[in-house]
């Protein structure tokens, strides 16, 4: 063989990785975007806040300092019931029965359906378990698929590993694979925090 017939193979691209790329490019940039919104919207909001502050007489200071006082009790009481209900930590249970009643407890719930042969599912493990511990309003499960077989076929589960995320005992969306996470195995815990922020399954908050 020639070679001049050698060279369009050599300097070729494969499409599926151009597409790939282009992928990651696309979702980098929006996310650049939304990022770059958000600390807009962060420096505007302290802004307004120190203008309010420097306004306030000493009576409204101590009733603003009551009211936050009373917010701060409000939200241990709230953290301490969901610790009582087993957030805080990445847990995994061992049957399908086990799952509904872990739902029905809590507001919100991501589910690992996962395959101990699937790599992947290693690699959201690490990461889930980082989030969990962050997340305290949100519930974090992880469930072997070969343990829940009708509820893989409730829930259409066909690809793993899959993220189930349910806002008060039902499904509301799916992460599949890791196609919203860039097509990356290297995806960041950011990205994954982002993704399920997304879905208003937990309280997504990026602080510049």
């Amino acid at each position: 063989m020639s070679q001049k017939s050698l060279a369009p193979r050599l300097n070729s691209v494969p499409f599926g990785r151009m597409e790939a790329d282009a992928s990651v490019d696309m979702f980098s940039k929006v996310l650049e975007h939304q990022l770059l919104q958000t600390t807009k919207l962060v420096e505007e909001h302290l802004d307004s806040e120190i203008q309010k502050l420097d306004q306030m007489d000493e009576d409204e200071l101590e009733r603003l300092k009551e009211k936050r006082l009373q917010a701060l009790r409000k939200a241990q009481q709230q953290k301490q019931e969901w610790l009582s209900k087993g957030h805080g930590e990445y847990r995994e249970i061992p049957s399908e029965r086990d799952f509904f009643q872990e739902v029905k407890e809590s507001e919100n719930v991501v589910c690992h359906f996962y395959r101990d042969s699937t790599f992947r599912c290693k690699i959201l493990d690490r990461h889930l378990a980082i989030l969990s511990k962050k997340h305290l309003e949100t519930k974090f499960l992880k469930l072997n698929v070969e343990k829940a077989p009708f509820l893989c076929e409730r829930l259409h589960i066909k690809v793993i590993p899959t993220l189930a995320l349910l806002k008060d005992g039902k499904t509301q969306d799916y992460v599949v694979g890791f196609t919203d996470l860039g097509n990356t195995d290297d995806f960041t815990t950011e990205t994954l925090e982002w993704r399920l922020g997304s879905s208003d399954i937990l309280n997504y908050r990026w602080w510049p």
